[in-house]
This record gives structure tokens, sequence and C-alpha cells, in this order.
């Protein structure tokens, strides 16, 4: 799944010489946090909602109301944005940028082309989006985390077993994360299982696989083993 897909494509900026006030009137009409900074067409920089608190507190302990409001409209956003930006291409894959974001502790960042001309925006929201599509939690369904063998052909057995009780598949995940070598976590999703055979169904997928616990969003249910 490419950035370009779920990038924010209407992206809201602000000019360098702008003033911290307009920035402020930005960020809440918009209801978003940060601010590509633009110097004619140009990426130069950007500014957060953090950057805002920390500028206007800075001076927040000496001035009061009307010198703060004053100070704030005066301060331009090329003095406290920060420059240089961190940029993502817009053929990254989510998982690059989810890294990216988590590496750099930001919630944010702006996407460019292939001339490094600002297109859009993804943020950890866009990124929330896509975990929710990726895990087809939308189907609602029975969500089930199982520990197989590493071998050709066991995510296949246990997803074969839960077809055979009328389940589809909504999603299939796997993971080599915290599991013992040898062995894989696997997270399916499923909806259309017959519930009055669902104990057999526990009971078979037991004797192929570890199950290690079941969330049943349909009937609001859940257990871990």
């Amino acid at each position: 799944m490419l950035v370009k897909n779920w990038m924010s494509k209407k992206v809201v900026t602000i000019g360098e010489n702008d003033s911290m006030q307009d920035a402020i009137n930005l960020i809440k009409q918009h209801k978003i946090n940060m601010l590509p900074v633009m110097k004619k067409e140009k990426l130069v920089g950007i500014v957060t909602d953090r950057d805002l608190k920390k500028a206007s507190a800075s001076d927040a302990t000496t001035l009061d109301v009307h010198e703060l409001m004053y100070l704030i409209s005066k301060i331009k956003i090329k003095d406290i944005m920060s420059k240089n930006p961190l940029t993502v291409p817009f053929d990254f894959t989510i998982e690059e940028t989810a890294s990216i974001l988590l590496e750099n502790n930001i919630s944010g960042t702006p996407v460019v082309d292939n001339d490094k001309q600002l297109i859009g925006v993804i943020t950890q929201a866009d990124i929330f989006k896509v975990i929710i599509s990726l895990t087809g939690i939308a189907k609602k369904g029975i969500h089930f985390g199982f520990k197989v063998k590493d071998l050709p052909g066991s995510i296949k057995e246990v997803a074969d077993i839960i077809r055979n009780y009328g389940g589809r598949m909504a999603s299939i995940l796997t993971s080599y994360e915290k599991v013992p070598q040898g062995y894989r976590n696997v997270y399916i999703r499923a909806y259309g299982i017959d519930r009055s055979k669902f104990k057999n169904l526990l009971s078979d997928l037991n004797n192929k696989a570890d199950l290690l616990y079941y969330v049943d969003h349909t009937e609001n249910k859940r257990k871990i083993f």
C-alpha cells in the first residue's frame, strides 16, 4: 500500500512570512496539527501545533493577554518553523512511512513527488485508516490469533478449518515478532461463521495450532487461552 493512495491531497499550507497568529487560526479552523511552510511554491519548512505552543509559552509568564496576542501577531513563521523538513516520496509504502514517523517521533510529514514538489501530507491518522482497512474490522466477524509452525501450508490449514464452518476471510496477517524460532503468529478475521458449531470450530482449530485468543466483534465476546 503506497503513500500516494492514502495521503491527504488537499494540503493546508502557510507562507514563511505569515504570522504565528495566522498559523494558529489555520490549525484551529482545519483541525490539523501541522502546516507545511512555503516560499513561493517551494517547501521550506514545517510548523506544528507543538511549535506554536512552545513559542507562545516562552513569554506567557511575563506578558499579559493583550501583549501576548500582539506578540504572536508579529512573530513570523520563518522564525519558529523547522527548516529542511523531513519528507517522504509519494511511492513509499505505508510501512516505510510508519517506520520513519516512529523513528523521528513525529505525527506526520509532507509528501513530495519526483521533483520534490509538495503534493500531500501523511499523518498517523491516515496510517490508522490503513490499519483498519488491512484488518477488515469493518466486516466485524471474529478475530482469531494463532501460533503456528513456520512451515509451508500451516496458515492454509487453519484457514481451511474456518472455511469449513462457513467462515469467509476478511483478512489474514502474520508476524514473527515475539514468537519462538520456527513459529509465527497468524491473525485471521472471518465472518459468516456458523455460530451453532462454534465450540467444534475452536476444538478443531486447537488440534491444528495454538489458539491464542479470539474476539467476536459481532456478539461482543472475547477469550484469551
